[in-house]
């Protein structure tokens, strides 16, 4: 396999990106526009080097904490609970919270083999027994692995610190993600937020 064939394959194997598109952003680099390669390939190399998970929430964080958990004007009792981070960052966009997040790096999925150990639950937990969380807001997928992992968390929440936990839902459909709502629909869901469990 060629040079341009193995970058090729790199690139399909990128989410959201097909054959046509992999050759298309391998031809741009190499043919059009070659003088951004390096560049490129610095901006990678840095990002892989100093971007790593937030010790507390597990956002995308150069410190220790994300700017999010560093933010003394966040409600850090306020915890909302996502799948992913592109999750965390369509909900930033909404503008409707100004609580603190935990991200979980996937959902419960027995037919995928995701268990609650492939999760990044026992820092949820750990949050919530500490005492720093007052209310939970769910804000899994309307999707079947996405109530799974909502019941799985609420069943086994640390007894000996009741909280408050809520599920966002209004206005998201039925077996869409968090990530596919517009910021509209997501202040809604979260000022509709109901309570679950």
């Amino acid at each position: 396999m060629g040079a341009f064939e193995k970058l090729q394959q790199h690139l399909k194997q990128l989410p959201g990106l097909g054959y046509r598109s992999a050759e298309r952003i391998a031809l741009h680099l190499l043919v059009e526009k070659p003088e951004r390669l390096p560049t490129l390939i610095a901006a990678l190399d840095e990002a892989g080097r100093s971007v790593h998970r937030c010790t507390r929430c597990g956002n995308l964080a150069e410190l220790e904490l994300c700017p999010i958990c560093a933010d003394e004007k966040r409600n850090q009792r306020l915890l909302c609970v996502v799948e992913h981070v592109p999750d965390l960052v369509a909900i930033e966009r909404s503008g409707a919270w100004r609580g603190v997040y935990h991200v979980l790096h996937g959902k419960l999925s027995p037919m995928h083999g995701v268990a609650p150990a492939d999760l990044n639950i026992a820092g949820l937990y750990r949050r919530i027994e500490t005492g720093e969380v007052d209310e939970l807001i769910l804000a899994t997928a309307n999707d079947v692995e996405g109530e799974a992992t909502c019941h799985y968390l609420i069943e086994h929440l640390p007894k000996e610190r009741p909280i408050k936990v809520t599920r966002i839902g209004f206005g998201l459909p039925s077996g869409a993600g968090v990530v596919f709502a517009d910021a509209s629909t997501l202040k809604s869901a979260l000022e509709g937020r109901r309570g679950y469990g």
